[in-house]
């Protein structure tokens, strides 16, 4: 008897497919199977891996695709950019760095539930060791609220909002993961995301992004994981001191901001996650001796345009076309600079379809940001416009040299801007128009900024050394994207937190260089700069963690 034999399928990728704006998806199975010069008949499956937009043609706006096809029969030879693959992209593989289980008594303390501590606590607690996580803002529901009154009643709370609370400032941003590390971590970080609930194309997006609607229910649904492998997780809880002995960390004492009473919470491993806005955390470490060091960041301003107008400039004709969604930019350029030779000036953090927010953390200090939901639904676009800014330039211009001098440029920077809002939580506002012009009128372009845009000369409220290169980068921007210099756009005083000013130095095991058992990690220790790449920073402590645990077992 003749048993049936059993076609072999075989997985192959095939990058670099160009698909128009209205092809369906049996015209792009057609384009696989004659690419590969097969039956169409023989693609048992096909998904696309991989999708960026390529929109440097107006006329020819296409999706450039990585698509993975099952085929029942083998490609011999291989066409042009398609190779054999053993598994899928899509599969979710956890790193065999992270998929180990321990059984010890290590406890570790994890301060700061933004993504550096969360991603460090969710591998921890899988791997079966004990952990606290420590948050000194709200529940990210809460949180919701205190930010919601800072907008409609220009009322701070210096312990929950757009800065401090559970997910980290990157929760109400755009919730970019695009991130141009390279590290085994990031599938794994992304399929995360998947796991607690954020759409299956943020592995495929070229530039993928969440949302803060969606972020909120991913933070929620990994805090709600956490409590059940038994994280001991603590809100409104802020560590005010570390507890070491003989140059070793071995705990915190950390005051419950509801009932003012202290803690002392012994640990065999700190993690230190608190983000970049925990300054008084900073100027603690420094106190203690912790090693650290002053780094370059940026300030300048956060634009808004109408988000009609960047479609137009960045899309064209086909700007409607149910398949492209709100439309983005990233611009760079490079001025000349009498000691730097050039100096940067970038968009930051573009928000397409968001709006901007009040971001202080400190009483008689402002400061904004960008935000957008999921579906970048919004009227305006927003992005941060901002200078690079050296140690070296701080000391130029007056201040001592010391690894926190970025954060007394930042607050100088603050509370100027509190000030020209006549010492309230607006905003300081100018039409664009004015800023190139050096002309300004007073009057504003259409907004929904809450709680107030005040019309202001940001001449006056930046440094001439920031203000003029950043008007010679937006005429430059203008140059790249024709009609970014119009009169329906404003300027909002000041964005000063687009990273850490500091970085706290660590060695190759994850460990600050002179406090053994500290985890220094994330944007806060100046190691990462988006929700990924701060993510992936806390999975290499975690993994650190774990090996040094079952080294002393």
């Amino acid at each position: 008897m003749n048993m049936p034999t059993t076609k072999t399928i075989t997985t192959y990728a095939i990058n670099n497919l160009q698909i128009g704006l209205d092809e369906d998806d049996r015209q792009i199975k057609q384009r696989l199977a004659d690419h590969c010069l097969i039956n169409i008949e023989a693609i048992v499956s096909c998904n696309c891996a991989r999708r960026a937009l390529d929109a440097r043609k107006k006329t020819n706006i296409h999706f450039v695709c990585t698509y993975e096809i099952e085929l029942n029969q083998t490609l011999d030879p291989l066409p042009k950019n398609t190779r054999l693959i053993e598994s899928s992209s899509l599969i979710a593989n956890t790193p065999e760095l992270l998929s180990r289980k321990l059984n010890n008594d290590d406890h570790v303390i994890i301060i700061g539930a933004g993504p550096a501590g969360l991603f460090t606590a969710l591998a921890l607690a899988e791997a079966g060791l004990k952990v606290t996580l420590l948050e000194r803002g709200k529940p990210v529901e809460t949180r919701m609220r205190d930010i919601g009154r800072l907008r409609s009643r220009g009322e701070l709370n210096p312990e929950s909002n757009i800065c401090f609370g559970e997910g980290g400032a990157g929760t109400y941003t755009d919730g970019k993961l695009y991130t141009r590390i390279k590290h085994p971590f990031l599938r794994h970080v992304l399929h995360t995301f998947v796991r607690f609930g954020a759409r299956d194309d943020i592995l495929v997006d070229a530039h993928p992004h969440l949302g803060t609607d969606k972020l909120v229910r991913i933070v929620r649904n990994m805090r709600e994981r956490l409590i059940e492998l038994g994280v001991d997780y603590r809100f409104e809880t802020r560590v005010d001191d570390l507890l070491m002995i003989n140059g070793s960390v071995t705990g915190v004492r950390a005051t419950n901001l509801v009932t003012q009473t202290e803690d002392e919470i012994t640990a065999t491993h700190v993690v230190l996650a608190t983000g970049h806005s925990a300054r008084d955390t900073f100027e603690r470490l420094q106190s203690l001796g912790i090693k650290m060091e002053a780094k370059a960041f940026a300030v300048g301003v956060r634009a808004e345009h109408p988000q009609e107008l960047i479609d137009s400039i960045q899309l064209g004709a086909s700007a409607k076309h149910h398949k492209l969604h709100a439309a983005e930019y990233s611009l760079t350029h490079q001025a000349k600079d009498k000691h730097l030779g050039k100096r940067g000036i970038y968009s930051f953090c573009m928000c397409p379809g968001g709006l901007i927010v009040p971001s202080p953390t400190e009483q008689g200090r402002m400061a904004v940001n960008g935000m957008s939901n999921a579906k970048r639904g919004g009227r305006w676009a927003n992005s941060g416009i901002v200078v690079q800014v050296t140690p070296e330039d701080l000391m130029r211009h007056g201040l001592d040299d010391d690894p926190l001098m970025g954060i007394s440029f930042q607050r100088e920077l603050e509370t100027a801007t509190f000030r020209a809002a006549s010492n309230s939580y607006a905003a300081p506002t100018m039409k664009l128009t004015d800023f190139i012009n050096k002309k300004p009128s007073g009057t504003l372009a259409a907004t929904r900024f809450k709680p107030q845009a005040i019309p202001t000369d940001l001449h006056e409220l930046l440094p001439n050394w920031i203000s003029q290169p950043l008007a010679e980068g937006i005429h430059a921007f203008d140059r790249k994207m024709r009609g970014y210099i119009t009169e329906d756009a404003n300027l909002f005083g000041t964005e000063t937190r687009t990273s850490s000013p500091i970085r706290i130095e660590r060695g190759e095991d994850m460990q600050s260089v002179n406090a053994r058992g500290l985890f220094p990690v994330g944007e806060g220790a100046g190691y990462a700069g988006g929700i990924v790449s701060a993510a992936v920073d806390g999975l290499k402590a975690a993994s650190a963690i774990m090996n040094k645990s079952d080294n002393e077992v």
